[in-house]
């Protein structure tokens, strides 16, 4: 496969952080609207990779839209703070050898539906500042992943990229840009294997597929 430049994704992907965000989100409901359901690792892994908008309303739809808001406001600073201080390895086993390894032969992108400060932590807590050339992300834009898929390709001149994502939604987005698609098995999502180019079941099998 001949490819120009590797765009990542992040939750399912690059790490798992549902836990540690499940504990924070679960402060911030405490403290803010008690009302709303405690959310679970699990639930949030069937959440990850919407934009953060349909996250609150699938996730907050008790509480009015600018309730809704304020809430994942409050979430989004809980988790925050969560990540920094935390000091667990919540990284796949082999993302980051093989993502160094994959720098030394491509520029390598991230695109996330994330909110805006989430990227840099991830890339802080991961040591991949070095290794990832360009990101984009929903809380920036307040696009979809398509269209930032779309800016990351345009802003680096890439002609046949590739994104790597686990879940349906990453794979429509990609079919919408025009990117193939690498299924990431071993994340939170499913996608039939023959939309995909490539199925990995743990990130050291890109290095024998790019």
């Amino acid at each position: 496969m001949q490819f120009d430049g590797v765009i990542f994704d992040v939750d399912g992907t690059i790490w798992d952080t549902t836990g540690v965000v499940a504990e924070a989100w679960n402060k911030a409901i405490d403290s803010t609207f008690p009302q709303v359901p405690h959310v679970t690792a699990d639930i949030l892994k069937g959440q990850f990779g919407k934009t953060m908008d349909v996250i609150g309303q699938n996730l907050f739809g008790v509480l009015s839209k600018a309730e809704q808001a304020i809430l994942l406001e409050r979430c989004c600073q809980e988790e925050q703070i969560a990540l920094v201080e935390n000091t667990k390895n919540l990284k796949y086993e082999g993302i980051f050898e093989t993502i160094v390894e994959l720098s030394k032969k491509y520029p390598l992108f991230i695109v996330s539906n994330c909110q805006d400060g989430y990227i840099p932590v991830v890339l802080e807590k991961n040591n991949l500042f070095e290794y990832i050339k360009d990101t984009e992300c929903f809380g920036v834009t307040g696009l979809n992943k398509d269209e930032n898929i779309k800016l990351i390709v345009k802003r680096n001149n890439l002609n046949n990229p590739v994104y790597v994502g686990d879940t349906q939604g990453d794979f429509l987005a990609c079919k919408n840009a025009n990117v193939p698609f690498i299924l990431a098995a071993y994340g939170f999502g499913s996608v039939e294997a023959q939309n995909c180019v490539a199925v990995i079941n743990k990130p050291a099998e890109l290095l024998e597929i790019l």
